[in-house]
């Protein structure tokens, strides 16, 4: 006699592919940012911190609602990212929103984005290691 096979769980939930911000959030870890030292760098302007967790769970189990505007301003500082990266991160999460223009950007800005479009994702990466160091330096020099 022979076992039946196990039925597929039609009510089981597919894993869903991590949101903008999760993922930004998983990189910065995987490059060896703990949690725990997100949370102790990441002060939003009134003082208040999100705890480790609450890094664990946007990655594990993204929560329903977004940031606020003071918890992005944490997340900014927690992860080393400009603000705006943050924001964008938390619209394609949770509004499913793309931003297509540079609004608010000068000329120099849009030549240099002019300037990577069409490159590989390989020589993108490159180019972002090349400009976060270059302002890790800066900061580390007080500038």
């Amino acid at each position: 006699m022979t076992a039946a096979a196990a039925a597929r769980n039609e009510g089981a939930v597919e894993a869903t592919p991590l949101g903008a911000l999760s993922k930004l959030v998983q990189e910065v870890n995987d490059s060896g940012v703990t949690y725990q030292e997100m949370a102790d760098r990441g002060i939003d302007e009134d003082g208040s911190t999100l705890p480790r967790q609450w890094y664990q769970k946007l990655v594990k189990t993204p929560p329903v609602n977004p940031p606020s505007v003071l918890q992005m301003q944490a997340i900014a500082k927690a992860l080393d990212r400009p603000m705006r990266q943050v924001q964008e991160a938390v619209a394609r999460q949770w509004l499913q929103y793309e931003a297509t223009e540079l609004a608010g950007y000068d000329s120099e800005v849009r030549i240099i984005v002019a300037h990577l479009a069409g490159k590989s994702p390989e020589e993108l990466r490159r180019w972002r290691y090349m400009i976060e160091a270059e302002e890790r330096a800066r900061r580390e020099a007080g500038e």
